[in-house]
């Protein structure tokens, strides 16, 4: 019988290479390199118990180290390459573990894998791999033939474009050129700050450009992009270790960019080390249809590519399109059969936008009010002297107010604007853009200017999910108010703005006459009738109740139980029944044991915490969660502090998707529109992720480089 017929797939099933007969050692390692790793993706993979949690393998490590096989006879893995190519001197030095007993410490993760493949040995017989996949290659190429001279040359090469490359991305800029010849006056922004560079400092000029290979210049559009790569590598690498192994939730979003593609924006939202829940951009990724199943597809392969899964999710937020929200077939509910404790909640922000999108559209003063402003937009919009006219007015009227101490001068103030035009998704724009009007500017202006507070705080990154409820709420009551308590104040400031610009106030006991309007509006009221009730009270009241119907999430029973975490009023919400409940929205975390550890720990948790001065002025279950990491009292109630993350998880708006939809605009330009997908998700990380990518080492970047493609500093001849 040949030696390939007794070649099993199961690594933990394999005789030693060395057991063979030595004229066949190289017959059967091409025969397993034809089969290429055992990786069995579909296997269910056991679970055991390791410290305090069930584990198992994680098969995302598969993707990760391409080497890494995993045997179903022993429920271990084994490393690929060592196995065929491991030195017999190696024996005893790290490497039994993935050649002859198998790893299955799954608690490490992929730390261990980690250190495995930074080990001497296994880079040896990586090596050794590579040549004899490769015989023809030439004995200098490799890095280990590399001169001390030539490394260091080449690393100085490396790392000043590399910095250019850094000020770069930072600014969201372009690095080609439309002609980057030697000749060129002009030569893109990359060569031209590396020259600007090496002009004004000797130690630079030394290495790179006219004073390199020229073989070897390090500045070639490959190398630039090869670069990028590295540097966005490093920066996930930074987000992804910060978030370690705990649970996340997701944000995203989908947009046109500049080539007409759709691009899926994704964000992570989880709870750091110090407590406090925070929101980065994970990446981007192109799809053909905006489906349900192809955007749940793309989010899947964007995790997946980066070491996580979707049963990590714990939270889901995006707009409220039928494709997102469907309980049948919506993304939401593709999300939620993989993990079951990832809760859908719509976009707070979308949702304000809703509100006072149907209001503009449902009143027929409203939509008459709008209509006038999209035509004075118009009419100035297209023509340069009336918006100089336009600047020159206010610039008069400017001067007179600060004349007159109406107004502070000062940084920042008083600057001069453009005319916004007014949008369905972009409501605020209606809040800059309605300055002309009397009774509905001052009606909507004053709406939107408290609504527009609102939004701004609903999109803030560390909004917790239980403030934001509180927020609208507190909104719902200031509507209430202005109905109840505000005309009078509000007619005050009206007659007040039309006495100072000659603008006639009709009597409100009067028969109401409307201006310049087709008779249809002519209704038997007088004016009292018409701007007090039919307008001001309409449409206040139009607002509280499409605030009642779209916020539905202050009904579910899931926030309700949240609302007994708050720590305001030292704690005068917490009730102990409903935590336990909120407890059990989340079962693949908190087991039945810990459920009974967490009712022991509430007791304890409120007793202390209520008679402890540090946690007395808490305002917000954020504050909650910095205190006790502050006083290591997530440590005493471990099971109490999960439970708090988890609800900190629950996103309120997808703003960040939004601020990452407005770098996409601003790096993939008109200019910059033949950008591929990969370049784009690489500068719009680094661009977006800017303390992160700051934080990264240089010397990782370029060991990720060197890793990425080893290459040989030719000499110049």
């Amino acid at each position: 019988m040949s030696p390939k017929a007794r070649l099993p797939n199961d690594p933990g099933e394999r005789q030693p290479i060395a057991s063979f007969h030595a004229n066949d050692h190289d017959a059967i390692r091409r025969a397993y390199i034809l089969r290429g790793p055992f990786q069995p993706y579909a296997h269910e993979f056991p679970k055991r118990w390791i410290g305090d949690r069930e584990r198992h393998f994680n098969f995302v490590w598969f993707h990760n180290f391409p080497w890494v096989e995993y045997s179903v006879k022993k429920d271990a893995v084994f490393c690929f390459v060592c196995y065929l190519f491991k030195n017999k001197e190696s024996k005893g030095k790290g490497t039994d573990a993935f050649t002859v007993k198998g790893w299955k410490n799954w608690n490490i993760g992929e730390n261990a894998l980690l250190k495995h493949a930074r080990s001497k040995a296994h880079k040896a017989a990586q090596e050794k791999y590579f040549g004899f996949l490769n015989p023809d290659a030439a004995i200098d190429d490799k890095i280990e033939k590399w001169s001390t001279e030539d490394r260091y040359l080449y690393k100085k090469r490396l790392t000043y474009s590399l910095r250019c490359l850094k000020f770069l991305l930072h600014q969201g800029l372009a690095f080609r050129g439309h002609d980057e010849s030697a000749e060129s006056s002009n030569r893109g922004n990359f060569i031209e700050l590396l020259k600007f560079v090496a002009a004004h400092s000797e130690e630079v000029n030394k290495y790179v450009l006219n004073n390199a290979p020229s073989n070897c210049t390090l500045t070639s559009p490959m190398i630039q992009k090869q670069i990028i790569q590295c540097c966005a590598i490093e920066t996930r690498k930074k987000i992804i270790g910060e978030l370690g192994e705990e649970p996340f939730a997701i944000l995203a979003d989908e947009c046109s960019d500049i080539s007409h593609k759709e691009q899926l924006a994704l964000c992570l939202r989880y709870v750091d080390a110090s407590g406090r829940p925070c929101e980065h951009f994970l990446g981007v990724a192109h799809v053909d249809d905006t489906t349900s199943l192809s955007l749940k597809d793309a989010i899947e392969a964007l995790l997946v590519s980066h070491g996580l899964t979707l049963t990590r999710i714990r939270g889901q937020g995006y707009d409220g399109a039928s494709n997102m929200r469907g309980d049948i077939k919506g993304l939401k509910t593709l999300i939620m059969q993989e993990s079951p404790s990832a809760y859908y909640i719509h976009c707070f922000a979308h949702q304000l936008q809703l509100v006072l999108v149907a209001v503009a559209k449902g009143n027929n003063d409203c939509v008459w009010f709008f209509d006038q402003v999209s035509l004075l937009l118009n009419i100035v919009g297209v023509s340069c002297k009336r918006h100089g006219m336009l600047r020159d007015a206010r610039i008069e009227n400017l001067m007179r107010a600060l004349d007159c101490g109406e107004l502070e001068t000062g940084s920042g103030l008083n600057q001069e604007m453009g005319l916004a035009r007014p949008g369905d998704t972009r409501w605020s724009s209606h809040y800059k853009a309605s300055f002309d009007f009397v009774f509905c500017l001052h009606l909507m202006f004053t709406i939107l200017g408290y609504t527009n507070d609102l939004s701004e705080c609903l999109q803030r990154r560390e909004q917790d999910i239980l403030n934001a409820i509180t927020l609208v709420k507190a909104a719902k009551k200031r509507m209430e108010h202005l109905r109840n308590h505000g005309w009078d104040q509000f007619l005050d400031r009206i007659i007040l703005f039309c006495n100072k610009h000659g603008v006639q106030v009709p009597a409100m006991e009067g028969n109401y006459v409307p201006f310049g309007r087709s008779v249809r509006f002519v209704h038997d009221q007088n004016n009292d009738d018409h701007f007090r009730r039919a307008i001001y009270i309409g449409v206040i009241d139009q607002i509280s109740m499409e605030l009642a119907s779209r916020f539905d999430e202050v009904n579910m029973e899931l926030l309700s139980c949240m609302a007994a975490f708050d720590p305001s009023n030292s704690f005068a919400s917490f009730d102990a029944q409903k935590v336990r409940r909120l407890a059990e929205f989340y079962p693949n975390d908190i087991s039945s044991t810990d459920l009974l550890k967490l009712d022991f720990q509430l007791d304890n948790f409120i007793d202390v915490l209520r008679e402890d001065d540090d946690f007395k002025d808490l305002h917000n279950l954020i504050d909650l969660s910095v205190k006790l990491v502050e006083k290591k009292r997530h440590k005493v109630y471990d099971v109490v502090y999960l439970l708090l993350k988890l609800v900190l998880l629950l996103p309120v708006a997808t703003a960040s998707v939004e601020r990452a939809f407005s770098a996409l605009t601003f790096v993939k330009s008109k200019l910059r529109n033949r950008m591929g997908d990969s370049l784009l998700d690489d500068c719009l990380l680094t661009y977006i992720e800017k303390d992160f990518f700051f934080e990264v080492d240089e010397e990782d970047i370029i060991q990720t480089f060197m890793d990425l493609r080893k290459r040989r500093p030719n000499k110049k001849t």
